[in-house]
Parts: structure tokens; sequence; C-alpha cells
């Protein structure tokens, strides 16, 4: 939740602190946020496998909270867009190293029955924090007379609050089974070793990621239709808050109801979000646009990672979620950049038709798929 409040305070100024401040493309844009999501992904392979390796996930954990937290006066000094690009290359190298590693640790820690709820907790907490971020930078661009930079200094306080809070407070359980000296750190034999079913799961968030790109271009809808400034931090706190309050509720009905019936809720609910984002007209309806984009996220994200969890043997979980974050990272990568690409050629709508597109090949994918159970 604190490195969710000091990230997202950040990431709701940083796009039009880019296009407005550093003279940045919306190319540019799409660009940056591809290349630093799919970064993090890559990192999440190496550190899933490493947190396998060495029966260790906490030391990771800390480690990447660690560099994210670094970077946060990186912003406010940033002079140049290579300095943003710089800093988000760090900052999501740290959420990379811990991202698998913290994942892997909530399945180890939770019962299997109550998996479901667990990361849907997380998600809940993650959303308040990337409420509380937007809705700082909201008040404090209007105390600051939108001076941006001063603004970013503030998020520098809850990163390292939350380095020290994870030091001193979380433990990690222990493994009995050590390393040994014949154990690879990474085979192709190990990673064959994940059924059939995982690799399903994959391709699906494959196909949901391209259909869900950067939230830096909902914010650039929001100042696109006219929306001041000051207030367009807003966005981020309205998609947040309907995050966090439906996060718990959906991760919990997961553990109790098929996941491909919320998984196709999930899906309708983000097709909403898109056309209403095409034809938006006025703040009021961009805001909605998010409220619903945020209903997708809450339905979607703590789902897919207890279906890793569930279908991953535990001593492969970290090195699942690894494989798992580098490919929806790549389609983050792919999905951002050509969002940037339709905006700049065709306009705002045109990205948002291209998202409500890959949602609904997926719906048509899940609802022609006849798994075995769930």
């Amino acid at each position: 939740m604190l490195m969710d409040t000091s990230s997202e305070l950040i990431h709701s100024l940083l796009p039009i602190f880019m296009t407005s401040v550093l003279g940045a493309s919306m190319l540019t844009v799409g660009i940056i946020e591809g290349i630093a999501e799919a970064t993090a992904a890559i990192a999440k392979v190496f550190s899933g496998v490493a947190s396998d390796y060495f029966r260790k996930r906490k030391f990771l954990v800390v480690l990447g909270y660690a560099l994210a937290a670094i970077t946060k006066p990186v912003f406010p000094l940033a002079t140049s867009i290579e300095w943003v690009f710089g800093a988000r290359i760090v900052d999501r190298i740290g959420k990379g190293i811990r991202g698998a590693p913290r994942d892997a640790l909530v399945a180890d820690i939770v019962a299997p029955k109550m998996r479901g709820a667990a990361y849907g907790l997380r998600q809940a907490l993650d959303s308040v924090g990337a409420f509380v971020g937007p809705l700082l930078a909201v008040a404090l661009m209007i105390y600051l007379a939108n001076d941006i930079k001063s603004v970013l200094w503030v998020a520098v306080v809850p990163a390292f609050l939350a380095v020290l809070l994870l030091i001193i407070a979380v433990r990690e359980p222990d493994r009995a089974q050590p390393v040994t000296a014949q154990e690879n750190f990474l085979s192709f034999a190990k990673v064959k070793q994940l059924p059939l079913r995982y690799w399903q799961i994959i391709a699906l968030g494959a196909i949901f990621t391209l259909a869900r790109f950067s939230e830096a271009f909902l914010i650039l809808r929001a100042q696109d239709i006219g929306l001041a400034i000051e207030y367009v931090p807003a966005i981020m706190i309205v998609m947040n808050i309907v995050y966090a309050l439906f996060a718990y509720p959906a991760g919990a009905a997961a553990d109790r109801f098929p996941a491909r019936t919320l998984l196709l809720l999930g899906l309708g609910v983000l097709i909403a979000a898109d056309a209403l984002l095409v034809v938006a007209a006025s703040p009021s309806v961009v805001f909605l646009g998010a409220g619903f984009w945020g209903l997708h996220m809450a339905l979607t994200q703590g789902l897919l990672s207890k279906l890793v969890a569930d279908t991953s043997p535990l001593e492969l979980r970290g090195t699942a979620f690894g494989i798992f974050n580098l490919v929806t990272g790549g389609a983050l990568l792919l999905a951002s950049v050509l969002a940037g690409l339709l905006w700049g050629a065709f306009g705002a709508s045109a990205t948002f038709i291209a998202g409500a597109s890959f949602a609904a090949i997926a719906v048509m994918g899940l609802l022609l798929y006849r798994p075995g159970k769930g």
C-alpha cells in the first residue's frame, strides 16, 4: 500500500509531465511505458527462479522494493525524457525483482482454499495506495499551484517507509528442502514440469494483457477531452477506488465460482470501459470509463494470480509466476506501443477501439474453450 501510494502519485502525473513539461510524443509515452513494464516482466523470471533455487523469497522482495524507492527522487530531478526513461527502467527492475517472489510468498503462507481471498486482499491494499497517491497528487497540485516537480518530491517518503516496514514486519516461513550442488539454477527440464493447464493460463493472461494497455492512456484521455491538469490524477483515484472496493470480494468469489464465469464478466466490463472512452466528450464519461476499468482489474488480476498458483507445484511456484509475468509484460509492451501508434495516427478513439477488439477476441476464445474444470 505504501509503495503504491508513492508510485501512483508519480504515475498519475508522469504522462502529463512527459508530454507537457518534457515535450514527449504519445508514441514516446507508449514506448517508455511498454519497455518499462516489459523490463519488469523479464526481471520477474529470474527473481522467481532465484526464489525457488535459494528457498528464500524475502531478500529478493526487500531488494526489489529498495530499488524502486531509490528511483523516486530522480523523477522531480529530471530535466529530460532520458532521465525519466532511466528512472522508470530501474523502478520496473525493482518491481520485477520483487513481483514473482512476493506472489509466491503469499501462496507459501496461505492455505490453498483461501488463496483467492489472499490475492484479492493484496490487490485491494495495492489499490488503496493507488487511489491515495493520486488523491495526494490532486490536493498537492492545487495547494502548490501546479508545481509538478514539488509534488513529485512527496512520493519519496512512503516509498522508503514501505522498505522499512518490509524489513521489520514480514516473516518468511521455513522451507525444509535445501539447495544441493546438483540443482541447476534454471533448466528447460524444470520448466517442462509445469503442467499443460498452467500454459493455458499463460496464454489467457497474454490475451487479457493485449486488451489492457498502460493506464497512462486513461490519464491522457482525460487531458485530451479538456480536464484541467490539476484534476487529471483524479482519473486514477476513481479507477483505484473501484479496484480497491471490489478486489477482495472478487478474490473471495474466485474461491467459490468458476474462473471462466468471472473472466468473461471481467472482459465484458473492459469492453464497456473502452466503449465509454471511445465516445467520451466530457470528463464525467471518462471518469465512468475509468471506474469500469478498475472493476475489470478487480475481477481479473487476483484471479489470474490464483490460477497460476493453483496450477504450479510448490518447488516451481516462483518460476511459474516469473514466466507468467514475462509473457504478460511482453504483451503489455506490444499493447502500449500499439496504443501510442494508433493514438498518434488516428486519435484517441482508435486506441480504445483496439483494446475492445482484443477483449472481444478473448471473450470468443473463452466461450469456445471447454476446460476440464474451473
